[in-house]
């Protein structure tokens, strides 16, 4: 299992770090992950919703700037600290990510802080989101 997790992360470090490919993306997630925003109330099931969440949040976050910080691993739970920058805003955030025994995402928690950082993501994302729908 550990070795599948690790690879699991292994993987995800991958896919930020070569252009956020979204078919890169679909062989990382489990059919049943659930995703939990940072500004959304209820979770987010089922793996074509969370490639929606998690393309957006590249296409968002995902700029020269971003850089994870910290990295803390407990078997098959990690948890990525990430710094980027917004229109000027400093954005502090966590990943916090479950892999399957399979090593793939299971669960997918983003925490972001400041309170003006928050504000701005949702406004992004909102936008990156509709502009996806559309």
């Amino acid at each position: 299992m550990m070795g599948n997790a690790h690879a699991g992360l292994a993987n995800w470090h991958a896919y930020m770090e070569h252009g956020s490919n979204p078919a890169l993306l679909a062989d990382l997630l489990a059919d049943d992950a659930v995703f939990h925003s940072p500004v959304v109330h209820t979770p987010q099931a089922g793996k074509a919703i969370v490639m929606a969440y998690l393309v957006a949040a590249a296409q968002v976050l995902g700029n020269d700037a971003f850089h994870y910080v910290r990295e803390l691993v407990d078997g098959d739970e990690m948890m990525l600290e990430f710094v980027t920058e917004l229109d000027e805003i400093a954005i502090n955030g966590v990943d916090i990510i479950r892999f399957s025994a399979d090593g793939k995402i299971s669960d997918f928690k983003v925490m972001v802080r400041p309170l003006k950082a928050i504000n701005k993501v949702w406004e992004m994302m909102g936008a990156q989101l509709a502009a996806a729908k559309a």
